[in-house]
């Protein structure tokens, strides 16, 4: 269901992590494992005044914009992918928690073990049946999401960066049940799934790109964050959220999701494309960004693959400096120890809301 509910990548969790424009491949996934694991700045670049207001709030849009040609997907995004149906007001329908290894498609349970799970939501009609799923994921795959491309042609860098709801008949119990969760937690009646169907739509249209990290000033309880990440986990956590809103009682047991964490110091704000690459730019800060994405590129040989991490570890780790593109802006990450952490995280599903009877 993408645009607005009806097309649709394979999850990451499913079938699809690779990328391509032409193609970011598992080395994608080997770097971020390799940060992550690592132990113990550019300019304060020009363009714009500081930001006190954290975290920055996630960016919405009017509408989905067409995709790039250039932005070609490895796996076909939500290939199944179907309009969610209206179901009679007094159907009965379960709500399932879905949740599987990242890329079980080739590696299995592997990252199963490393608890870098994907999610998703199963739904199952009493009245029919008939069940469900509803995800959200990346169009590109992840990579794609993550850094962008340094076209020759183009001064700035060029993102392949859209992430969407995808909606289909079915449920494929094997796949969740075998390495991940298929768990039933809640029921709800067939009206208040229509009012989440609308909802769906809504969101769908209006957050259209995919935000891989959190970032945040410390790994301790409460420490100030400076971003959010927009993924699978936080689709799923917004859905529930919406349920809840409509009367959906949750049961209480345990729900984890996977996080991925940068630390650093206040970010500073550099600007956009514009300010920062178009004719009245800045040279300087341009040129660093663009070297900071280098190492990142797709299609490198083993050679290649091994001296851009060593030089990510660099500027990192060693120089501390770290470029996010965040609602389509720049800005500079002071980074700080421990830099990268993946964790799997507890967050309790919501209380309902009991002021909407008759839902």
């Amino acid at each position: 269901m993408a645009q607005s509910g009806d097309t649709g990548p394979e999850s990451e969790g499913r079938r699809g992590a690779g990328a391509d424009p032409r193609r970011r491949s598992w080395r994608w996934a080997l770097t971020l494992f390799w940060l992550a694991a690592a132990g113990p700045g550019w300019p304060r670049a020009s363009g714009g005044a500081p930001r006190h207001h954290w975290p920055v709030p996630y960016k919405r849009f009017s509408f989905r914009p067409d995709p790039d040609p250039f932005c070609q997907a490895k796996y076909t995004f939500c290939p199944t992918g179907s309009p969610i149906p209206v179901l009679k007001g007094d159907d009965v329908i379960e709500v399932f928690r879905l949740q599987t290894p990242v890329w079980e498609f080739k590696y299995g349970n592997l990252l199963g073990h490393l608890k870098i799970m994907h999610d998703a939501i199963g739904f199952r009609s009493t009245l029919t049946g008939k069940n469900y799923t509803v995800e959200w994921y990346e169009l590109f795959q992840l990579g794609n999401c993550t850094f962008p491309h340094l076209r020759p042609e183009m001064n700035a860098p060029f993102w392949c960066n859209q992430g969407a709801a995808c909606f289909f008949e079915g449920i494929d119990d094997i796949h969740w049940k075998e390495n991940g969760t298929l768990v039933l937690i809640a029921t709800i009646s067939g009206n208040m799934f229509n009012e989440m169907a609308k909802w769906i739509k809504q969101d769908n249209e209006t957050g259209i790109y995919y935000e891989t990290w959190t970032v945040q000033a410390s790994p301790e309880k409460g420490a100030e964050t400076w971003f959010e990440s927009y993924d699978c986990s936080k689709f799923v956590l917004r859905t529930y959220k919406k349920l809840a809103e409509l009367g959906a009682e949750f049961k209480k047991i345990e729900t984890n999701y996977t996080r991925i964490f940068l630390y650093s110091g206040e970010p500073t704000y550099l600007g956009n494309e514009t300010s920062v690459f178009g004719p009245a730019g800045n040279k300087t800060l341009a040129l660093a960004i663009k070297k900071f994405y280098y190492p990142f590129k797709p299609h490198l040989s083993t050679k290649e693959f091994l001296l851009s991490l060593l030089q990510i570890f660099d500027t990192v780790i060693i120089h501390r400096q770290f470029y996010l593109f965040y609602n389509f802006e720049y800005w500079f990450l002071p980074m700080k120890f421990p830099f990268i952490k993946i964790t799997y995280e507890e967050i309790p599903l919501p209380t309902r809301n009991r002021t909407l009877p008759g839902l």
